[in-house]
């Protein structure tokens, strides 16, 4: 592992690594999204071929009935039994998390309040180019239908016969998700965003994905909502000598199995920072003078995951103001929040957990406010709406008001 100065310019790098975007990437994902949004179906099928290299009809994007059907004779019986247990588990989490409307009022027959509607239509993306994320179907799937989403469509990329994996296609059933689309890329962004004589409209996308994927989110965000700017796969470990180094090492060696996954240790221990300078190890180590520093530095680096392993982490977890997920103690390792925790480990990554959260039942949510005045109560306001009326110039917002005293 390389050890990283503070005052370095990889370390600054590190830091502003969500604003290193190239413009090569923005211009080629800008021509995808332009032609899917203006030549529909056509634009689809176009990158289908070029991108992966299969040659569908119209109708080939669909997935059909026979094809669900046949997933399941693909998988182990013993994986069902697995992801039920699994969704339990998702289920008793956002229960807790699941908002309720509210209402304030007083003597005067004023009344406010916030309603929640779900969101109609989502679309989800699954990742499929390397290896089929199977997790992030029941991951962005269960909390879209506990919020009460009528519509789920999911795209996916299909593999070089032109098909599913069987493993994507049966948890999707299971779930009882409406559509699944064999699409990949910025073009499958697209085709969601503005619809096609194939693929519905949606009013929100959410999903990881590689860098076109995560760029073309980020180019229709407006015509639809979208989830996060969610890249590759990140790991911050706050770490000293008092950790288990076996357990570290394996922890950022997991990272290495995520194409262009990030790995950084962050210890106080100028010893455990140099035996682990020797390890094999794709990744940063990060040498800090103090933990206060230590805390400081995972701030800005605002990590998707974050692993605090050293004692009395609770500690340390009141200090920690971004980061997506936070895994406190030797027996919590990443790789339980990716797949059995509960929580989506659909994650803000590059920085962005400075200001997104990770995917959960709010995300599937729309805030209604509404407000209820008496004639008692709207007088009252009489003067304060003259004064901002004759500020703001806007005399018609003011006779409006009166009319209802005349």
């Amino acid at each position: 592992m390389k050890i990283l100065k503070l005052s370095s310019s990889q370390m600054q790098k590190l830091f502003e690594r969500y604003y290193t975007n190239k413009r090569r990437v923005e211009e080629k994902v800008r021509t995808i999204v332009d032609e899917v949004r203006n030549e529909g179906d056509k634009a689809v099928l176009k990158y289908a071929k070029r991108f992966d290299k299969v040659k569908f009809s119209p109708k080939d994007l669909r997935v059909s009935a026979n094809e669900i059907n046949g997933s399941f004779q693909n998988i182990d019986t013993a994986f069902i039994a697995s992801l039920k247990s699994i969704i339990e588990n998702i289920q008793r989490y956002y229960k807790k998390e699941m908002p309720k409307s509210w209402k304030i009022k007083n003597d005067d027959g004023m009344e406010l309040g916030e309603i929640f509607r779900p969101i109609e239509k989502v679309g989800i993306y699954v990742p499929a180019g390397t290896v089929p994320l199977v997790s992030s179907v029941y991951m962005s799937v269960v909390p879209a239908r506990m919020a009460g989403v009528k519509k789920i469509v999911i795209a996916t990329p299909p593999n070089k016969f032109g098909g599913v994996d069987p493993h994507i296609l049966a948890v999707a059933n299971l779930l009882k998700v409406d559509e699944i689309f064999k699409i990949g890329g910025a073009q499958a962004i697209a085709a969601l965003a503005f619809g096609t004589k194939t693929v519905p409209k949606v009013d929100k996308i959410v999903g990881p994905g590689n860098e076109y994927v995560t760029e073309a989110k980020r180019q229709v965000f407006g015509f639809v909502d979208i989830d996060m700017l969610a890249g590759p796969s990140e790991v911050v470990i706050l770490a000293n000598q008092f950790s288990d180094k076996d357990y570290v090492v394996r922890d950022l060696l997991a990272q290495a199995e995520h194409v262009k996954g990030l790995a950084v240790l962050v210890t106080t221990s100028r010893k455990f920072a140099k035996t682990m300078k020797k390890e094999e190890v794709k990744g940063y180590v990060v040498l800090a003078k103090n933990i206060d520093q230590a805390v400081e530095v995972i701030n800005r680096i605002a990590p998707e995951h974050l692993e605090i392993l050293v004692k009395r982490p609770n500690k340390i977890l009141k200090k920690i103001q971004n980061a997506g997920a936070i895994f406190t103690g030797p027996y919590s390792p990443v790789c339980v929040g990716d797949y059995v925790a509960g929580p989506s480990h659909i994650l803000p990554t590059g920085g962005t957990a400075r200001f997104f959260s990770g995917l959960g039942i709010r995300s599937f949510l729309k805030s209604i406010h509404t407000i209820s005045y008496s004639k008692k109560a709207l007088e009252k306001e009489k003067t304060a709406i003259e004064k901002m009326t004759k500020i703001e110039g806007l005399e018609k917002h003011l006779e409006s008001f009166k009319a209802r005293f005349k």
